[in-house]
């Protein structure tokens, strides 16, 4: 593996006690860095409260349980993505998954309408993301899932989609946007509060097939939504770091939620990526209590449940 920065003590000391809401790690179909067991041992070396195992393909409840046992100092949480895998958007799959004890529901990712259809292109260098070569073994197979999408032609929110978030409004847990459009977020955001769901975050907005520009990233953050800001878009070359800060203080602080997308062999150990992000804003002139919120406050925000729902 390649060598890679090392997290300042100030750093650690600033993420301590956060949730990394969005890690790739093993088991998975494709090679990863480190399992979820070895991730929740590091977990609580350096201080994280827990990380969501985040899938493309299956979903995680159920060997998040696991690690919390084996690895009781740190919780390890399940996730839902309702890609081709899961069944597209299939309410019956998130109500399992919520039983379960799943704290974040993803709107499809590689299988999304948006995803499918996008022409956008990375930026020149920037690391492709590890799912494409999967997604094309598939398609080269003719294993390929139909576009699962959200809306209709006229924009509306699919009723498919209304049943999942009144599952996710019923257990309380949180729902992330996924490979969505910009128009498509604004539409499920918008029906999610609707439905009563209570927890939004709006998936890697500076990523290439979202793209969302401030204006509209501010619109999503008034109406209550959070911002993630992962540390492998601008860390494989997908937004320039200076942008993406341009972006945070333009639509707030308090609306930026960090995590790390990490999990690939070839990046940072996945328990560095917040340290590393802390890093990078504190270089930028960030204040420690401004990334705290971000890394800490938000974070817990997200991944921790305020209601139970019986089975």
């Amino acid at each position: 593996m390649s060598d890679h920065p090392v997290p300042s003590a100030r750093a650690r000391a600033l993420v301590r006690g956060a949730y990394d809401t969005h890690v790739h790690v093993a088991p998975d179909v494709m090679a990863r860095r480190i399992d979820d067991v070895d991730l929740a041992y590091r977990c609580v070396d350096v201080g994280l409260a827990g990380f969501v195992l985040k899938s493309h393909y299956v979903a995680t409840a159920e060997r998040a349980a696991v690690v919390r046992k084996v690895v009781p100092g740190v919780e390890a949480l399940g996730a839902i993505t309702l890609n081709g895998a899961m069944g597209g958007i299939n309410p019956v799959a998130v109500e399992v998954a919520a039983r379960q004890g799943a704290r974040i529901v993803w709107m499809p990712t590689v299988d999304s309408g948006n995803q499918r259809r996008s022409t956008a292109t990375d930026l020149p260098g920037a690391t492709p993301a590890m799912w494409g070569a999967f997604q094309a073994d598939l398609h080269s197979q003719g294993i390929v899932p139909e576009p699962v999408d959200v809306v209709d032609d006229e924009g509306r929110v699919l009723d498919r989609v209304r049943q999942v978030l009144r599952v996710i409004a019923r257990h309380d847990i949180a729902l992330a946007t996924g490979h969505l459009s910009g128009a498509e977020i604004v539409s499920v955001v918008q029906a999610a509060h609707e439905e009563g769901v209570r927890r939004i975050v709006v998936t890697h907005p500076e990523f290439t097939s979202q793209r969302l520009p401030a204006e509209q990233q501010r619109e999503l953050a008034e109406a209550g939504a959070l911002l993630e800001r992962c540390f492998t878009t601008p860390h494989s070359g997908k937004v320039a770091w200076v942008e993406l800060f341009a972006t945070i203080r333009a639509v707030g602080v308090a609306h930026s939620v960090l995590s790390s997308d990490l999990g690939q062999p070839f990046n940072p150990p996945v328990e560095d990526g917040l340290a590393l992000f802390a890093d990078r804003l504190l270089d930028a002139g960030f204040t420690d209590e401004e990334i705290h919120v971000m890394a800490v406050v938000n974070s817990r925000r997200l991944a921790t449940p305020t209601a139970t729902v019986p089975a």
